[in-house]
């Protein structure tokens, strides 16, 4: 049944969707709008590659340390307590950054930054399930995750166009001026999460939530598998204006249109999956969804290095593929989960964090040719969650959305 769970008399439910949406743009506008700088900030601060794109890694990595300390925090003392103090923290590190004058100053406060929005993220999905249920959930889920997706379409287009009269600082300045509007919101925002719902034992065992919510098996296996399906996504934006500006030679601005184009297919995805593919079965479209990851890693190796329209033709689809199955995957996860939602909900995101930060490790870790080896990191890393789901499908776990306890175990695997 559809139902709005919570009213919301000085936002509405527009105001509250508006919100969700700019929560959840937090994460690509911090990395997206500065991503054409990335080979300027390595001359500015005079680091190599490895140590510059530390910036980013260190802001994934911290990120997802904050998720597991703010959804936990959200269970016991409510979302919009916990979002007013996060968002403080991130506008503060954004000023802190566009101050810097050495890089590992800056890649400290990138790591505050990342503490900071590690709150916006994760509460605002344990909103969503505070607030909505049935399929209006789901439809809120498309419309967050495929407006979110505008953030990378302009992040770069903005960084790109400040890089013509200003340097990646005045960046960081807009992202505190994110920050500050998102603050205002959330002074209006009604608390979510009533009173007795509320996790009721000391501080030391609201933390300690985490490890109660992982025993639920079905759950920490969809988080680990889908969480391995983003890595190589993440890997991308670590190296992707290495490969326009500097393999393929291409300005900022002509790389903030390919990397624009790109984000376009994101936004796309979860749209068309709610359109055509929802109703199918779900094995069937997570199945599909990594085996089509895999042929498009191949192309990548293949064909990506002969033009950089090769290179985004190529990589396009898997963007496509890897945010049209969201909605269902954040959806079954989300389902496998009835209480201490802020938890899973940090969990969730940690564990994509923590994946996609070593995704930029590893994609910023080239050998020999760079997009050849990214190629290689697309077909590895979407062979392994589609092992673990086949896996996963055969073993006696039940898993709401998908299969009932042992209904796979004697399947053989294909």
């Amino acid at each position: 049944m559809d139902d709005l769970l919570v009213e919301q008399r000085k936002l509405g439910l527009n105001g509250l969707v508006f919100f969700l949406i700019l929560s959840n743009m937090f994460i690509p506008l911090s990395i997206d709008m500065y991503l054409p700088a990335l080979p300027a900030m390595s001359d500015y601060f005079g680091a190599s590659q490895a140590v510059t794109n530390l910036t980013l890694s260190a802001f994934f990595f911290s990120y997802g340390c904050g998720i597991l300390i703010w959804g936990p925090l959200s269970d016991k003392y409510g979302r919009r307590s916990c979002l007013l103090v996060s968002t403080f923290i991130y506008v503060l590190a954004g000023a802190g950054c566009a101050l810097a004058g050495e890089i590992y100053f800056l890649i400290f406060c990138r790591i505050l930054q990342g503490l900071g929005a590690g709150g916006t993220t994760s509460i605002s999905l344990a909103i969503v399930k505070d607030s909505f249920s049935g399929r209006l959930r789901e439809k809120v889920l498309v419309i967050v995750i495929a407006l979110s997706g505008i953030a990378p379409v302009v992040g770069p287009l903005i960084g790109a166009m400040i890089l013509l009269f200003a340097d990646f600082k005045l960046v960081f300045w807009l992202l505190s001026f994110v920050g500050i509007v998102s603050l205002i919101l959330t002074l209006l925002l009604e608390e979510t999460l009533a009173e007795e719902k509320r996790y009721s034992g000391p501080l030391i065992r609201t933390m300690g939530q985490v490890f109660v919510v992982l025993k639920n098996k079905s759950f920490l296996w969809l988080v680990i598998i889908f969480s391995l399906g983003s890595l190589p996504f993440m890997g991308y934006i670590a190296i992707s204006s290495y490969v326009y500006e500097i393999y393929f030679g291409l300005s900022e601005q002509m790389f903030s249109i390919y990397f624009a184009a790109n984000a376009c297919a994101f936004i796309l995805g979860p749209f068309l999956y709610y359109r055509f593919f929802r109703g199918y079965d779900n094995d069937f479209l997570i199945r599909g969804n990594f085996i089509l990851c895999i042929i498009f890693g191949i192309a990548v190796m293949v064909f990506g290095s002969y033009a950089p329209w090769a290179f985004w033709f190529a990589f396009m689809p898997i963007s496509l593929i890897v945010s049209g199955i969201r909605p269902l995957a954040t959806n079954l996860m989300l389902e496998q989960q009835q209480d201490s939602t802020g938890t899973a909900s940090s969990l969730i995101n940690a564990t994509n964090s923590v994946f996609g930060s070593l995704g930029t490790l590893i994609a910023s870790i080239t050998w020999g040719n760079i997009i050849l080896s990214f190629g290689s990191i697309l077909v590895i890393f979407s062979v392994l969650p589609l092992t673990a789901w086949l896996i996963f499908m055969r073993l006696p776990i039940p898993c709401l959305g998908v299969k009932k306890a042992g209904q796979f175990e004697k399947k053989p695997v294909i």
